[in-house]
């Protein structure tokens, strides 16, 4: 997931050099959403791996 959040960090960095705005835009919108979902992933994962 982290992976994919970079990935699209790139092409938003890149779309945006480019003068593409549009995709610049939603692609960091996606990298945002998947890098808050990794997180949350990540503490839930954390979370229970302490109780066992």
């Amino acid at each position: 997931m982290l992976h994919y959040a970079v990935v699209f960090f790139v092409i938003a960095i890149i779309a945006a050099v480019l003068g593409f705005t549009g995709i610049a835009g939603t692609a960091s919108n996606i990298a945002w959403i998947l890098f808050v979902v990794f997180l949350i992933l990540a503490i839930v994962s954390m979370l229970r791996g302490r109780r066992v």
